[in-house]
């Protein structure tokens, strides 16, 4: 059974994220030249450009032991299996480990919730509850 699920990426996110370093460097690139200070905004736009592909090559979600575990970029959340009390689809647009609008709502902790959106979302319910029908009844 698949413990790893990459998140699915809509479109309009994967535009956004390619125009924020773009727009950066077409201002470095009309900038006035010989400016003392230009390479702050260089190091600036290379900097967002490494950050938004880190988020887009590393989110995903893991079932490790008895641990869901969501990994967005320099971030992870780690959630115990039998904290979860229900899992559910949303149109949230809340922050979360999501990089598309079709998502999954996952409650646990009394109340806490994570946004996730796996590209194969049958398939991460199907292996999350399979995982937590071992310890637990199921959501």
């Amino acid at each position: 059974m698949q413990t790893a699920f990459r998140s699915k990426v809509d479109a309009q996110f994967a535009w956004i994220a390619a125009a924020m370093p773009g727009v950066a460097l077409l201002a470095l690139l009309t900038a006035r030249a010989h400016t003392a200070l230009l390479w702050i905004p260089l190091g600036m736009a290379c900097l967002a450009a490494v950050i938004v592909c880190w988020i887009f090559l590393g989110t995903y979600y893991e079932l490790l032991g008895e641990e869901l575990v969501a990994h967005c970029g320099p971030f992870t959340w780690r959630i115990p299996l039998r904290e979860i009390s229900a899992i559910r689809d949303s149109g949230s647009t809340r922050s979360g480990p999501a990089l598309s609008l079709d998502r999954l709502e996952i409650v646990h902790g009394g109340g806490k919730r994570l946004i996730v959106s796996p590209a194969d979302k049958a398939g991460f319910v199907a292996a999350l509850r399979e995982r937590m029908s071992g310890s637990r009844r199921v959501p």
